[in-house]
C-alpha cells in the first residue's frame, strides 16, 4: 500500500468510526440510533440506483450532529448548522463537492418543501417540526425560487425523502463495511491529491 493509499483508507476509516461510534446515541427523538439512520438513508439511495455520491451523502448527512459535542445545540434536537458543519468536516476529509453539496442542502430542502408542499409540515415528525424552528422556518418564496435552479436540486429532494423515511426500528440493511469500497474510491477520485 502507497503511502497515498494509507492516506486515504485512513481518511476514509475516521468518518466511518464517527458513524460507527453513534451506534448508541439516539437519532434526536427518533425510537433508533444514529448509526441505524445513516445506514437506512443510504441504503434507501442505493435501492433507488442513485449515483455513488448520493448515497455517500446519504450516509454522511447527518455527520455534524457528531463531530463536534461543544457545538451549539438546538434544545435538545442535536447540533445548530449540523449540516454545514458535516460538510466542512467532509471536505477537511477531501470528500468532493458534489457529496458536501447535498449534505449540506439536506435542511434547505425539508425548508423547500415545508413551503412548496403544505402537507408536508404535517407529516414531519416532532423532532424535525422542532428543528425546523431552529432553521428557519419554512423557506420565503425568494429562497424557494433560488432553490429550485440549483443543478442538484432533485437529488437534494431524493436525499431529504430517504432521510424522512429512514426511521424504521429492526430496519435490515447493510453495515458499514457495505460502503467502504465506494467511500475509498470516491476520496481516490476527489481527495486523493
Amino acid at each position: 500500500m502507497t503511502s497515498l493509499e494509507r492516506d486515504i483508507a485512513g481518511r476514509a476509516e475516521a468518518a466511518l468510526e464517527i458513524l460507527r461510534l453513534s451506534e448508541t446515541m439516539e437519532y434526536i427523538g427518533e425510537p433508533i440510533s444514529q448509526l441505524e439512520h445513516a445506514l437506512q438513508t443510504a441504503y434507501l439511495a442505493e435501492r433507488s440506483r442513485h449515483p455513488e455520491h448520493v448515497i455517500i451523502a446519504a450516509l454522511f448527512h447527518d455527520i455534524g450532529h457528531l463531530i463536534d459535542e461543544d457545538a451549539p445545540q438546538m434544545q435538545h434536537l442535536g447540533t445548530l448548522n449540523h449540516e454545514q458543519l458535516g460538510a466542512q468536516y467532509l471536505g477537511r476529509l477531501g470528500f468532493g463537492e458534489n457529496v458536501r453539496q447535498l449534505v449540506s442542502a439536506h435542511v434547505d430542502a425539508k425548508r423547500y418543501l415545508c413551503y412548496r408542499k403544505p402537507n408536508y409540515y404535517d407529516r414531519l415528525s416532532d423532532a424535525s417540526k422542532g428543528t425546523l424552528e431552529h432553521q428557519g422556518g419554512p423557506m420565503e418564496h425568494h429562497e424557494a425560487c433560488r432553490f429550485e435552479n440549483r443543478d442538484d436540486f432533485d437529488m437534494i429532494l431524493a436525499l431529504r425523502v430517504f432521510d424522512e423515511r429512514a426511521k424504521i426500528v429492526d430496519a435490515r440493511v447493510p453495515g458499514l463495511e457495505h460502503y467502504r469500497a465506494m467511500i475509498l474510491e470516491h476520496l481516490k477520485t476527489h481527495g486523493g491529491a
